[in-house]
């Protein structure tokens, strides 16, 4: 019953590739059904941000196997050569797969550690799985106590205190440059969560005039009426780009929505003035080269590092505290997921040990035909208590034994101990 990940993120793989190995929202029903296909018996959660990419498996075959599967399964599925991401890759199993998604979930692992926003990516890629039904129980609990122990961290630390999203650090960028706000035009495309994060954030910093720009422009009208700003459909993006000082774009388009003509063409109507561009899109909303046009200031997801490195002293300090919460929450779902091991066969003694009290019941039953259909009833419930009562000890040390010891020597001497099949368990 193995568990394993592979992936690559903003600490192992530059965007360019990062970009080349998303799955859009739109299209991850169907990546999980063809994944699902090839591990029927188990289950899979495919994590897709713009900082990182990561494919969780459950399944019987072994780690190897699975971190193989699912090598192949990118490359047929991106057509990118294997040759080309395998460097970027890293890979975990079992307990080292299972504290690498807990870490992931607290944002110990984030390039703004401590930022929020994953923990509201992991619960939508699980969910997302779930509902195409492409988890199994163990996937479910893993995921689930993943929440749990974001949650403990965030209670039990000061991680999150601050400023820690992704969308922030782009805006502190934007002060670095322009020192002052209060007389610009911010353009935000794209009305997600990090869109509005990063909207939030700029008027904290008092910017002078918003502008949202969204495909669906209810959605744009809906920010713009709570900021005071104006909402635009991105069909007119290109006719308004002129007006925007600074900008930060955060759409899931699967291709760039802004390239250098287009900034080319808003400069001229800007009189040259420059433009302070981010993108924090994976797949990149703006064409790369258009930091080759003069007065365009273009950063991507990755130029945000070194701001978010500054960050991460502020909270190095807390890291160590997080860390010992999630060891100790690794420890207590490996125990469980161990312990999964000698359900079989606590299932198969349980079943024997009734079959015989059936046996034995039927007999004492037939014995005394006198007894009303009450009494009846009474005698059954009484030796159903008593065999779950003398069940009940053995149940629990068998759970543990076999987190402690070699689950297959512990379950066989207890198979031989019942008289139970060696297939059980």
């Amino acid at each position: 019953m193995s568990v394993a990940v592979t992936g690559v993120s903003h600490k192992t793989c530059p965007v360019e590739l990062r970009e080349r190995l998303a799955f859009p929202a739109d299209k991850l029903p169907e990546a999980l059904g063809r994944l699902h296909r090839l591990f029927p018996e188990g289950g899979c959660v495919i994590l897709s941000t713009c900082n990182r990419v990561e494919i969780y498996l459950r399944s019987g075959q072994t780690a190897e196997a699975m971190h193989e599967a699912i090598r192949q399964f990118l490359a047929d599925y991106h057509q990118v050569p294997q040759e080309e991401f395998t460097p970027h890759l890293y890979e975990f199993a079992n307990r080292e797969a299972v504290a690498h998604l807990f870490k992931v979930s607290c944002s110990l692992d984030s390039m703004v550690v401590g930022e929020g926003e994953i923990l509201g990516q992991v619960h939508d890629a699980y969910f997302t799985a779930h509902a195409e039904s492409a988890t199994d129980k163990v996937l479910s609990a893993l995921f689930q106590r993943a929440f749990k122990v974001a949650k403990e961290v965030r209670t039990k630390s000061n991680i999150g205190a601050g400023k820690v999203s992704v969308a922030s650090v782009a805006v502190d960028l934007a002060v670095s440059i322009f020192t002052e706000l209060a007389g610009k035009t911010a353009m935000i495309i794209g009305s997600g969560e990090t869109g509005e994060t990063a909207l939030r954030h700029l008027v904290a910093r008092g910017i002078g005039k918003i502008i949202i720009v969204n495909r669906t422009l209810e959605k744009a009208q809906e920010l713009a009426a709570e900021f005071h700003g104006e909402a635009l459909p991105l069909s007119q993006l290109q006719e308004h780009l002129h007006r925007a000082d600074i900008l930060i774009s955060s759409t899931s388009a699967p291709t760039a929505i802004l390239k250098a003509a287009d900034f080319q063409n808003a400069l001229k109507r800007r009189d040259r003035a420059p433009v302070f561009a981010i993108d924090i899109a994976v797949p990149r909303d703006i064409e790369p080269d258009v930091n080759s046009v003069d007065n365009v200031y273009l950063y991507d997801i990755d130029a945000l590092q070194q701001v978010a490195d500054q960050n991460l002293e502020a909270r190095r300090a807390e890291i160590a505290r997080c860390l010992k919460i999630v060891d100790a929450q690794v420890d207590r779902f490996v125990e469980w997921r161990q312990s999964l091991y000698a359900e079989p066969t606590i299932v198969s003694m349980a079943q024997e040990l009734h079959l015989i009290r059936e046996r034995e019941l039927k007999k004492t039953l037939d014995s005394l035909p006198d007894l009303t259909q009450k009494q009846r009833d009474e005698v059954e419930y009484l030796t159903k208590r008593i065999v779950n009562n003398i069940l009940q000890r053995p149940m629990s040390q068998i759970k543990q034994e076999v987190i402690r010891e070699d689950p297959h020597r512990v379950l066989h001497l207890v198979k031989r101990l019942f008289g139970l099949e060696e297939s059980a368990g």
